[in-house]
């Protein structure tokens, strides 16, 4: 019986010269394709039968073939197994190994990188079976091209949740799905250069990746004033937009205080301008009822951004838009004429939200987060007196104060001790008019369970 393709279980590009006969021609190829790397060691290589008939020669020729290069050393053949590429037979592909070896720094024990949640505590049954669920009762139209929108579904149970959990005033015509907050602030890059915009001012501290974004649409970036308010968004100039933080500015930690968050709104009103808004944590606040989104001040002159990064993990990219009336159809336009994320991750998301799953999982994150926050504190107070521990009312991370001209040592430490880390420096704009201050920016969700502790150790032995 002809073995069939589904059984053959790898496809193999060769090509047999002929010179000195097939079984020769043949034997060269394969060790041609072995010690140029690309046959890489332990790959297994077609059967006798599957690789003649690929090649229309007799199966004699390709287990002699197989047969000499396992003599020489090349390969290997076990009963079982197959035949396979030798572990130690495959050298470098040719120029790999000229000039000197330069060691790759050693990956760090712990992270307590900001940005990210605890990855190991990703609700993977939930997640499962809200997948199941999803597939089986979607109808097969959701499996087309799509809305560029998004699903109807997802923008549903979005236009609901964040009506009920952040304020967001909206309904499912305004939300427009996107692959995370990077695609988003593309989409609105896009929509405010063809508006005509050409500045959109930026907080003093926050993400260079993201002013990069915004000028590579054409736009300057420049700093906006900060101080123990928040930002202060007077000196917007001829700003046609800003972009914000104010729930938990990132990464100073404080929420934007009431009288500056109408004033941005007013500012935006009286010159046409639109705020867009980064609610990249609004769920996770601890000491009190969490600040409402700005959005719900004015839903026509905010552009309101979230994502699952914080809340469930940043691979899943998924991100939403809210979007004024008068915006949402430039910005479906901008994102393009077919729906560009994923339609299982789409559907499993809006029944996880339906079902309560995604609040059972914030509230439980909420929690364990909490936990991790006030041990954060409370060592460093105990071991490190002379380290202000700030920002901590929400989110995932918070601002250690530093004694004047710190930073860089500590960071260096810690590096050293296997700890990676952020200083603040690192979040600073190049225009910001403040004076700098020391501090590291501790991503205290970021470690699973298991390597909280060392983590936590190895932090507090760097600090001053």
């Amino acid at each position: 019986m002809v073995e069939s393709w589904a059984t053959l279980g790898v496809d193999l590009h060769l090509e047999p010269t002929g010179a000195g006969g097939l079984r020769r021609g043949l034997t060269d190829a394969l060790r041609d394709a072995v010690r140029s790397g690309r046959l890489a060691a332990g790959t297994r290589l077609p059967s006798s039968r599957s690789l003649a008939a690929d090649l229309g020669i007799a199966r004699n020729t390709v287990a002699e073939a197989y047969a000499d290069l396992v003599a020489e050393g090349w390969l290997t053949a076990r009963q079982g197994s197959g035949t396979r590429v030798a572990e130690l037979a495959a050298s470098s592909p040719p120029g790999r190994n000229a000039g000197p070896r330069h060691r790759e720094p050693a990956r760090p024990e712990y992270s307590l990188l900001p940005g990210a949640p605890d990855l190991a505590a990703f609700p993977r049954t939930e997640w499962l079976k809200a997948a199941r669920r999803a597939l089986t009762t979607a109808p097969y139209q959701a499996l087309g091209y799509g809305d560029p929108r998004g699903l109807p579904e997802l923008r549903t149970a979005l236009a609901g949740y964040l009506a009920r959990v952040r304020g967001v005033r909206t309904d499912p015509e305004s939300v427009l799905i996107t692959s995370g907050f990077a695609h988003a602030l593309r989409i609105a890059g896009t929509v405010l250069a063809a508006r005509g915009v050409r500045t959109v001012a930026v907080e003093s501290y926050g993400l260079d990746a993201y002013r990069g974004l915004l000028q590579r649409s054409g736009h300057a970036t420049p700093a906006l004033p900060y101080d123990e308010l928040g930002t202060d968004t007077r000196a917007s100039g001829d700003a046609g937009a800003v972009l914000l933080t104010p729930a938990h500015q990132f990464p100073m930690g404080t929420p934007l205080h009431p009288d500056r968050r109408a004033a941005v709104v007013d500012w935006a009103r009286r010159t046409g301008a639109l705020v867009l808004e980064d609610d990249y944590d609004g769920e996770f606040r601890y000491d009190r009822q969490p600040v409402g989104a700005l959005q719900g001040l004015d839903p026509d002159r905010v552009i309101y951004f979230g994502t699952a990064s914080k809340s469930l993990a940043p691979g899943l990219r998924l991100g939403w838009m809210v979007l004024p009336p008068a915006v949402a159809e430039e910005a479906a336009s901008a994102k393009g004429g077919t729906d560009t994320v994923g339609v299982l991750e789409q559907l499993t998301l809006a029944e996880f939200i339906t079902s309560g799953a995604y609040d059972r999982h914030v509230r439980s994150s909420r929690l364990r987060y909490r936990r991790r926050r006030d041990a954060l504190a409370t060592s460093v107070t105990a071991r490190a007196p002379e380290v202000t521990v700030t920002g901590i009312a929400a989110g995932l991370h918070a601002v250690l104060r530093l004694p004047a001209g710190m930073e860089q040592s500590v960071v260096q430490a810690a590096a050293w001790q296997g700890l990676a880390l952020h200083g603040l420096s690192l979040h600073r704009h190049p225009q910001a008019l403040a004076e700098p201050l020391d501090a590291l920016v501790v991503g205290y969700a970021t470690p699973p369970d298991s390597a909280w502790a060392g983590a936590l150790d190895a932090l507090c032995r760097v600090l001053p």
